[in-house]
């Protein structure tokens, strides 16, 4: 099949349209990579059964050497024959091994025992070895953007109005805190995806004929060998318990929320009549088929775009969580599509990287856009001074002066000054606080020092994560099967 007769834009355009990136997902998103993980779990049994004397070793090697060139359209075309897609698999295996070796292929497993511990794998080597290590490095490039504009003031907005003053590395360090939060919840959720091998209705009721004393202990010991772990203590249905999945594709969507949050506050400080935020181009970009002079934030646009297609397909996985009995089939065909779900937030990830890579402050706009407020954000300092200094009616009257400056164009503090009433108070004023209603761009607050303190909390925990993530990669990682 031709690449653009394929009907997803997953497919035609973001996995199947950028090389890189098709290369980072192949071993983990296809249903070639899916085929690939349920012969590696198939493998992984017959092997723990040579452990347990169940069969020889030879068997197991047999399972390994067979499982190497087993595509995924020979497993399909079995299938279409059979209409049993495990079954379609095993068959597969069977064929290419010893009349003496087949008995041991899938001995003990029901079909979801393979499929739902092949699924925990995917999704747990794919998070670490493509998605975690993305959002670390998108948390990095957020923490040297705000620790280099720490102190960077800017005006700050409320209901899209001016507020008061702010910096821009403050800005970037609410994204800091807020992506690395979701780092947290995604580590924590991967660490927590399970297997299990117990069988037709979960109960162990196969391998008790093995091991009557724990036949969970074969089950530990196959997912053990997988970098796996099963429900403690274990009790299931026939299928795995949906949470951990669950737990998974919140804190995925979670973050893809703050993606969107993060991409519309830039393109709106891209926006013409702000450009605070100056996005770089390449030579040959073009921005609009009819007008050579616009360019358009479209790195940004197509994050929050992407945000708008995948954020509600937590409600499938909320609605997977449920299953009649110990197991039906109306989860068989939703499930299929949590890869798009990983796949299009990993692509997101990219994207936001790749856009705040290309973006630069535009220092003189924000000087611009803070002296334009500058008579009128004064309001809030003007009102708190004169309130710590006792007088009485200090809101009522600043907000009273605001309105009148607004109306004539008189500078707020130039009219309270003017107000006799003021005159005491003004005269206890400390140093400080003359200086910032003289320029309120200095009233930041703590911005800058928050700024640091933030950004110094989480630098820390996302290089201790990358660190894990390696040393896991060296001592687990099984080359997923091509």
């Amino acid at each position: 099949m031709d690449l653009y007769d394929t009907i997803s834009p997953i497919d035609y355009r973001y996995y199947g349209g950028n090389a890189e990136f098709h290369a980072r997902l192949q071993p983990y998103a296809p249903e070639s990579a899916n085929v690939a993980y349920l012969l590696r779990v198939e493998a992984a049994l017959v092997r723990m059964l040579a452990r347990w004397g169940v069969c020889p070793e030879t068997a197991a090697d047999e399972v390994e050497r067979a499982i190497q060139d087993i595509p995924a359209s020979e497993v399909y075309e079995e299938e279409r024959r059979v209409h049993h897609n495990i079954r379609a698999l095993v068959n597969c295996i069977r064929k290419r091994i010893s009349p003496e070796s087949r008995p041991f292929v899938h001995l003990f497993a029901t079909s979801a025992d393979i499929m739902d511990t092949a699924a925990a794998l995917r999704y747990k080597e794919l998070v670490r070895d493509v998605l975690l290590p993305d959002l670390i490095e998108l948390e990095n490039r957020l923490i040297t953007l705000a620790v280099t504009n720490a102190g960077r003031a800017q005006i700050g907005r409320t209901h899209g109005q001016h507020a008061v003053p702010t910096t821009f590395g403050y800005a970037m360090a609410l994204y800091v805190s807020r992506i690395g939060s979701r780092i947290e919840v995604i580590e924590r959720a991967r660490r927590n995806l399970i297997g299990q091998f117990s069988g037709a209705v979960g109960a162990f009721n196969q391998l008790a004929l093995l091991h009557p004393d724990d036949p969970a202990a074969l089950e530990r010991e196959l997912l053990e060998s997988l970098g796996l772990k099963p429900a403690e203590p274990s009790a299931s249905s026939q299928l795995v318990l949906p949470e951990p999945l669950t737990d998974l594709a919140y804190g995925v969507v979670s973050c893809f929320s703050v993606l969107a949050n993060l991409a519309d506050d830039m393109r709106h400080l891209i926006r013409s009549e702000i450009a605070e935020v100056v996005e770089k181009y390449g030579d040959d970009e073009v921005g609009s088929s009819t007008m050579p002079h616009k360019m358009n934030p479209k790195n940004f646009e197509n994050v929050k775009s992407l945000w708008k297609e995948f954020m509600p397909r937590m409600n499938t996985i909320f609605m997977d969580q449920l299953s009649e009995h110990q197991r039906d089939l109306t989860n068989s065909a939703s499930s299929r599509f949590v890869p798009e779900l990983l796949t299009g937030f990993c692509y997101a990830v990219m994207r936001t990287n790749d856009a705040l890579s290309k973006i630069e402050p535009n220092a003189r706009r924000m000087d611009e856009n803070l002296e334009a407020s500058s008579r009128h954000v004064v309001a809030e300092p003007l009102y708190i001074i004169l309130a710590l200094h006792g007088y009485p009616d200090a809101y009522d009257t600043v907000m009273h002066l605001s309105r009148e400056s607004r109306k004539t164009g008189v500078a707020l503090m130039e009219l309270a000054r003017q107000k006799p009433e003021l005159a005491p108070y003004f005269k206890k004023l400390a140093p400080r606080e003359r200086e910032i209603l003289d320029d309120p761009a200095k009233y930041t607050g703590a911005a800058a020092e928050r700024t640091a303190a933030v950004c110094a909390y989480w630098k820390p925990v996302c290089d201790s994560l990358a660190r894990t993530l390696e040393t896991e990669r060296q001592a687990l990682h099984r080359a997923p099967l091509t």
